[in-house]
Parts: C-alpha cells; sequence; structure tokens
C-alpha cells in the first residue's frame, strides 16, 4: 500500500477487511507476547542476543511497552509510521553484535535466521493463542494472517520470499528449525524470570503478583508440547485441556472490561481514519 496524498486517507499496511486488523482487536493477545518469548528463547542465538544486547533486568517493563509499541505502530500505524519504526529497528539491530555460547563465534544480531526465528515465533503464538481462547479463524483466515504478516516481516530486514506465509509452511519451518533449538542455562533462567519479574510501582507484594504469575503459567502451557518437552515440562494427561480453559476464562474476564481502557493509541487513530475513509468512500 502507498502513502496517500493525505495521510488521513493512509490505512496502514493492512486495513479495514484484513484478517491483521480483526485479530489484533483481541486484548488476549497480550498473552501471546508472553507465550512468544518462552518459545524464542528456546534457540540460543536469539537469546545470546538479547542477553548481551539487553537491558531486560533493569527494566522488563520499559523494554515490554517499547515492543509492544512496535507492534501497535506496525499494524495499526499509517504506512509512514510503520516505515519509520522498521527503519528504526533495523539500524539499531545493524549495530548488534553476540557471541554464540556454545562455538563462541560472534555473529550479527540481525542475522535473517535470527529475524525469521523471531518472527515466526510472534505471529505463530498470536493465531495460536487467539484460537485456544476461542477467537473465530477458519483456516483460511490463518492463513491469509500469515501472509499479510510478511509485510511486518519486511519491516524488520526480511525478505518477504524467504518468511512462511501459510500454516503448513509454519508447521515445516518449525519441523526444520527444531534441530537448533535447545534447553539452555540461560534459556532456564529466561523461564524463571519471565515467571516472576520485578513488578513495577511497588506491586511486588500484592495479589497483583499472584495474578501476573498465573498469566505467565497459562502463557507457558499454550507452548507446543515438542516446545514444553524442551524445557523438561511434563506433558501431563489434561494439561493442554488446562491451558485453553485458563486462556479462555481469561479472555471472558477482559471481555467485561470496558474497550475504551485498554485501546492504544495507534488503534484509536486507525479506527478514525477508517471511518473517515468509510464515510468518504460512502459519499
Amino acid at each position: 500500500m502507498t502513502l496517500a496524498d493525505d495521510p488521513a486517507d493512509d490505512l496502514g499496511l493492512f486495513g479495514p477487511g484484513s484478517v491483521t486488523w480483526r485479530l489484533h482487536e483481541e486484548p488476549i493477545l497480550f498473552l501471546a507476547g508472553l507465550r512468544s518469548l518462552f518459545l524464542q528463547a528456546l534457540h540460543p542465538r536469539a537469546l545470546a542476543g538479547v542477553m548481551q544486547n539487553s537491558d531486560y533486568r533493569a527494566d522488563p517493563w520499559g523494554r515490554l511497552v517499547r515492543t509492544s509499541a512496535f507492534v501497535g505502530t506496525t499494524i495499526y500505524g499509517t504506512t509512514a509510521q510503520a516505515d519509520a519504526a522498521g527503519r528504526r529497528v533495523r539500524a539499531i539491530h545493524a549495530r548488534l553484535r553476540a557471541t554464540d555460547p556454545r562455538t563462541g563465534e560472534e555473529f550479527r544480531v540481525d542475522d535473517p535466521g535470527l529475524l525469521r526465528w523471531v518472527h515466526v515465533a510472534e505471529v505463530e503464538s498470536f493465531v495460536a493463542t487467539a484460537r485456544r481462547a476461542g477467537v473465530r479463524l477458519t483456516d483460511a483466515d490463518v492463513d491469509a494472517y500469515y501472509t499479510e504478516q510478511r509485510r511486518a516481516a519486511a519491516l524488520v530486514g526480511l525478505d518477504p520470499a524467504t518468511v512462511p506465509g501459510t500454516a503448513a509452511e509454519i508447521a515445516a519451518y518449525y519441523d526444520g528449525v527444531r534441530a537448533e533449538l535447545a534447553i539452555s542455562r540461560d534459556a532456564a533462567e529466561i523461564v524463571v524470570f519471565l515467571l516472576a519479574p520485578p513488578m513495577p510501582w511497588g506491586l511486588g507484594f500484592t495479589p497483583v503478583r499472584v495474578a501476573y504469575t498465573a498469566v505467565a503459567v497459562t502463557a507457558f502451557g499454550l507452548l507446543p508440547p515438542w516446545a514444553r518437552r524442551l524445557y523438561g515440562a511434563l506433558n501431563l494427561p489434561g494439561a493442554d485441556l488446562t491451558a485453553s480453559l485458563s486462556v479462555r476464562a481469561l479472555r471472558a474476564a477482559i471481555n467485561t472490561i470496558p474497550r475504551r481502557l485498554y485501546e492504544g493509541p495507534n488503534y484509536r487513530a486507525a479506527m478514525a481514519r477508517a471511518e473517515l475513509a468509510g464515510a468518504r468512500s460512502a459519499r
């Protein structure tokens, strides 16, 4: 999509009618972000890139806010806003290097293989979490979403042609990459950290801590069985059902909250532009 002459007409990379807009209206997708982090940590190089270049321990919530802002901009921002966000991320990644903890080899953080792993873990987590939570997505919807998300992959520097664009391609990608995945001491530390990070605003010794941990445990339970096995978690009978029931209950609870209380500025601006475009089209 090209940038319109009037920025008010620019509906961004996806726009109304896209599966991307429909799916990302679901607030339960915040849980998918956690699931994705658990999954990404199983790739030793991807994890090394984060641990050697990030202040996630000192500022986990700030990092979460920045990541959420980037996703929100790529999904609901204008084309210009999404392109600008992509340029910033590419510039940061281009400067970063890390050392493989197993081989001692230095590598670039913007290596296409690593970027592809992060992208796939993220978009597959969005789909898997939404479906487990009861969001209605047909198989055709899922394939359309993965194909649409190739545009987001291009923003971070990937060739869209090299990014899986259907559910079958995602499954084949996972089959091919699993040989590179492994549990490590760092991955175990990440899991512990994600389950019990330092809470902001003095909330560490309040019910908020208990609620957050319950949510994080649910996100871990939504991982594919093969990922849970890599972490050494027992696939007990009923584990998948328990995770599904938990995420459905959480979605139902969130849906009782008025949307205006959690709608982000990117979303509200996008809806305003879409409404204006619809009114102009009707005229």
